[in-house]
Parts: structure tokens; sequence; C-alpha cells
């Protein structure tokens, strides 16, 4: 067999072959970093034979389908460990996840913190017993009764769960063996660097019907430095926790009274009209017209679109007069019947409608999180009509407008373009032509981008872009969704230049998502510490005593009608409290005013960025700021 590997070069074999000794074939090192590997693009264990030409990549933590493969081997230590020390405890299920793993276990008295150290010291002792880690499988039948006789039920409800006639992969360590399809490391010897991080609660399989479990997350690295540098960082991404910071801030709060409807304080609204006042400036220039439309509007409507069938479980209902109505989801709707409101003829295309609207949906309140996952936000949607043969300098168009979102704020980010989905309308041929549409404009910018198979919204295929914050965080932000199929289920038309009617193409498109979760992700990535053109509070004026108080009035008033957002501390405190709290409020410039500044109508400048910058005359300080805020210049945040 001939087995091309990563780098294009091949090797031939007389005879079936592990993955793992293929590895060794190449080179030991490569052995002993390999966590898993991937046959024709599909990951699989280090045990798998191959018997037959392929292509041949060795996964090792660098990778992402080798890194799965660690997190995974362990949290089976980790159970082991539980078991171990616990032996009544049940075990669910313990699937790596992007930052590590974690497990769900059901045990009489909850887990606590401080066992969290036991669990890790026995999770050492099984790592230094240099554990083989072997796979077996058993029938479907055998694999139920062999699960019931270890007193796991979970684990029997999962097999029962699987097709009649599957074989069932079980992995063994020393004496702990779990249901598992794997990948797995082959020992459990590398595992040397990790952590259990937090506990929290878990409904089995998800459901609020079900019991409560408790989840044990942790995470694992091949080097210690690397396991102290990432919980360094989640050190400090705890520092920035936005609901930390926005209470801090005064930004926004979340109330008993409404679980996931945020309350913006006024503050947090000065930064969202901001926000929203540069959308409106980067719009306008692009040719986008602002539209807004109802909050709520009849099931007819969504039926028609097609979200009565396909997001129903997503959207809060009413009755009005004995009709069903919906709040709206989504904006999509509302804006092609803005398009249906007049004839256009092709002279008028492409339009480009924008619309920051108000959108709610239904989240299960254990999936709530800040302003990171509400039940309510305001989307910036907009939506371009356009002929075929406009589509893909559309697309162009819109890729351009949201890297200068992006490269404002001083975001990296990669893109996907994800494809159709198994619950989709419209026929194959149109999603085939939208798909390599959105490629074809992809390539011809010269921008990198990554299948994700199915993942595409049910009316069309779409390019996701993933931000990438200060801390190293991704978020997927900005979409661009091609669709084919609402203006055809809308009966959407224009006359073309041969006086007939032809229907037109969509673009649905944001650039920032949700505003509130955005405006969360910023202050995470700039920790509260906003740009001045951003920040509520771009100036604080700090009188030294109470007789200066008339001066930094004088000096406030100049702030505000010089358009800068100001504020005056006439609190009799010290002024290196004073000083010490603008610092904790992260307020860019403080102008401390005293007598001297008083005589020479100056001000005592001190920056965030850089402390004490000395003495300045009043309409200096004002025009730098006054640059700074034209230019909305960013510095990239620390």
């Amino acid at each position: 067999m001939i087995v091309t590997l990563k780098d294009g070069s091949k090797k031939e074999f007389d005879n079936a072959m592990s993955v793992i000794d293929i590895a060794k074939d190449i080179s030991e090192g490569l052995a002993r970093m390999a966590c898993a590997g991937e046959v024709n693009g599909e990951v699989v264990d280090l045990r798998t034979v191959i018997d037959k030409d392929c292509n041949l990549n060795i996964l090792t933590f660098n990778d992402e389908g080798g890194r799965a493969a660690f997190h995974h081997t362990t949290s089976h230590i980790m159970a082991q460990a539980v078991k171990r020390l616990y032996p009544s405890t049940k075990l669910a299920i313990g699937p790596s996840i992007a930052d590590g793993f974690y497990y769900d276990m059901d045990r009489e008295e909850p887990f606590t913190a401080e066992e969290l150290e036991k669990i890790e010291a026995e999770m050492k002792k099984i790592v230094k017993e240099d554990l083989k880690i072997e796979q077996f499988t058993l029938p479907r039948e055998e694999a139920i009764q062999f699960m019931k006789d270890k007193e796991e039920p979970y684990k029997v409800e999962l097999i029962e769960d699987l097709p009649e006639g599957e074989t069932i992969s079980f992995y063994q360590q020393g004496e702990f063996v779990d249901l598992c399809a794997g990948p797995h490391l082959m020992s459990t010897k590398p595992v040397k660097a990790f952590k259990l991080t937090s506990l929290a609660g878990a409904y089995w399989r998800g459901s609020e019907k079900n019991k409560m479990l408790t989840r044990i997350y942790g995470t694992s690295f091949t080097k210690s430095a690397d396991l102290q540098e990432y919980l360094d960082r989640i050190e400090e991404a705890k520092k920035r926790d936005h609901r930390k910071l926005g209470k801090e801030l005064g930004l926004f709060t979340m109330m008993d009274e409404g679980p996931g409807f945020p309350f913006f304080l006024p503050k947090g609204m000065v930064l969202k009209n901001t926000l929203l006042d540069y959308w409106r400036q980067i719009h306008t220039k692009a040719g986008y017209v602002e539209i807004s439309t109802p909050i709520m509007l009849s099931r007819k409507l969504w039926e028609t679109s097609g979200h009565w069938d396909h997001y129903a479980e997503n959207m809060y209902t009413t009755v009005i007069d004995e009709e069903d109505f919906a709040i709206k989801p989504m904006n999509c709707p509302g804006g092609i019947l803005v398009y249906k409101s007049e004839p256009h003829s092709y002279r008028d295309l492409p339009i480009r409608m924008g619309e920051i609207g108000l959108v709610h949906r239904h989240e299960k309140s254990g999936a709530l999180h800040g302003l990171m996952r509400v039940r309510c936000f305001n989307q910036d949607d907009a939506h371009i009509f356009m002929m075929p043969e406009q589509i893909k300098d559309e697309i162009k168009g819109v890729v351009q407008l949201i890297d200068e979102v992006y490269s404002l704020f001083g975001f990296k980010y990669h893109v996907e373009l994800s494809t159709q989905p198994e619950d989709s309308m419209g026929s194959a041929e149109d999603w085939a032509l939208a798909t390599d549409s959105l490629k074809a404009a992809l390539e011809e910018l010269n921008l990198p981008y990554v299948i994700n198979e199915g993942d595409g919204a049910f009316y069309g295929p779409k390019i996701d872009f993933h931000l990438e914050d200060s801390l190293g965080r991704t978020w997927q932000c900005g979409t661009i969704q091609l669709d084919f199929q609402m203006p055809l289920r809308f009966d959407l038309e224009y006359i073309g230049a041969d006086g007939e009617r032809h229907r037109p193409i969509m673009i649905h498109r944001v650039a920032f998502g949700s505003v509130e979760r955005f405006i969360g992700i910023l202050i995470e990535h700039f920790a509260g510490a906003f740009p001045t053109w951003l920040a509520p509070v771009q100036v604080k004026v700090l009188p030294i005593s109470d007789k200066f108080i008339d001066y930094g009035t004088e000096v406030l008033q100049k702030l505000k009608d010089a358009g800068i957002r100001a504020e005056l501390d006439t609190r009799a405190e010290k002024i290196g409290y004073k000083i010490r709290e603008a610092q904790t409020h992260k307020i860019p410039y403080m102008l401390v005013v005293g007598e001297k500044e008083a005589d020479s109508k100056t001000v005592a400048v001190r920056s965030r960025a850089n402390g004490d910058e000395g003495p300045q005359a009043l309409e200096a300080f004002i025009q730098t700021v006054q640059e700074e805020v034209r230019t909305k210049k960013t510095a990239v945040p620390k």
C-alpha cells in the first residue's frame, strides 16, 4: 500500500500497519509526539490499522484533532481517579472541548472545590503508573450487560440508544474501563501537565426534565509552561469579564425581573450609541439606506419565510384578535416587505437596506451569559437585493466593510464558508450556485477560508467571520448569507432591461452581529479601557480643592462645547484619591486644575496611556482629543 503524507511525500508498505507504527517508521520522535491520526480527512485512533492506499497525517498536540485526543485521554484519567476515590460515583459523558475537557458525574454528595485537589493528586499517580490504553469492542447486548454489571446506568442508556447491530467500543487503562469511540493516546504517561479548573451543574442530556449532574472541567498540556500560560490567560480573562466590568463601569445590568434581557445604563448607552453612530457613518458611505421594521408580525409572514417551520422553538408568540403573531427573531422578513412595498427596476439595483433591529430569541436559562447570550438584542442587519451579475461585487463590498470594522478595533479574524445543512429549503442547483458565488468572491479577494460543512442557514450558504480578541479567544460575529429562497417564497420582482419581470437575489449580512454581544466582546478585548473615541467619559476634570471648582466648571463647559464627553469631580476628596478612582474607571484623560492652572488658564494633563503629561493650554488639549476622536485612533489593547 502507498501512504501519502502531509508534505506530499509517499511511503510504500508491504503489509497493513497501524497509524502509530507508521509514525514510528517515519520518526521515533514523531511517534512520541503523536496523539492521533488523520486518514483521508477523518481523525482516527493511533491503533487504527491501515491496509490500503490513503492520505495520512500524524496529529500531535499542535493539531486540533491531536489535541482533542490528548484532552479526551485526560478526561478518562480524571474519571478513573474519581472512581478510585469515590467508587459509588456514576459516570455520564466526558468529551474533549475547545480548551480542555469535562466529565459529567452523578454522586450523592456533590463534589466540592477542595476535592478537586484530591482528584488531581490521584490523576498524577495514574499518569506515573504509565497505564497502557487499549481498545476493545462488544456486541450491543453484551455491552449493555457489561455496563449493568458495573452499575453505570448512564452508559447503559447511551448504549441502548445506539442502533441495533452496532458494535460498541470501549477503552481500558488498568482497572478502569469506559464506553468510548476514541481516539485516545497509547498510554497515560504523556499527560503530565493538567489542571481541574471548575465545577458546574449540568442536566443529563441537557434537558431540565432530567437529573442535575456535576460537571468537572479541566485542561491539559504536554508542557507545564504551556499549562501555566493558559492558567494565566484564564486569570486575565476573569479580570476582563464583561459582567464584572460592566457593573464596575456602570455600563449595563441584568435584573431578576427580566432574565436574559439586558438593561443599558447611561454610560452604556453612550457606548452603544457611539458604536451605532459609527455603523451609520460607514454604511451611509457604502450606499446603504436605513429602515426600521415592526417588532411583531403575523404568523403568516413567518410561515412564508420558513421561520415557523425551521425556527419556531426559538420564537416568542402571542395572539391578537384571534390571530397568531410572533415577536421577530430575525429582521429579514420585515426588510423583504419594505422591498415589496413599491415596484423596482433593474436601474434601482442593488438596493442596500440596513436595520438596527431589536430581535427576541428563546434561550434556555442555563445558556444565558451576560451580554454574550441574551434573549433580546439589536442586530445590525442589512439586506441587499441585487441581480445575479452583481453577486460577486456585492459580496466583495460586504467583506471589505466588515474588514474595515474589525481592523478598527484591532481584531484579527479568520473566515469559514458554511454549506447546505440537512434542514434546508430550495433546490440543489440554487445551493450550488450560491455556494460557488461565495467561493468566487473570497478567492478573488485572496481571503483564505475553510469549509464548514452543513452549517449554513436554512435558506442559503454563508461566510462567517471569526474574530480573535486580545486574549486569543475567537468569536463568530460577522456573517454574509446568500439567499435564493426568500425572494422566491415572497415572490419578489424587478423589471429588467428587457422589460420582463425577474427575481432578485438577496444577501443577509451583519458586521457586529448582536450589538450587545459585540459590546461584551469589546469590554473584554479592551479590559474596559476603551479608545478615546469610544469611551463613555473621555475626560475627567479634577479640581485640587473646592477653591478651584469654578475654574473646573469653566474647563468642563469648554470641553462640552467642543463635543468632548467630560465630567467634573467636585467631591471633597484628596486629589490622589480622585486620580486613582478615575484610573479605576479607565477614563482616557484626567485634567488636574489648581491655583497654577487657574491663573495661567492651563490644565495639568494625565493620560491613561502615558501618566503625567504636564501642563498644557486647554485649547491645545481640546484639539488633541478632537483629532483622536475624529481619526478613531485605536491602540492595540494590552
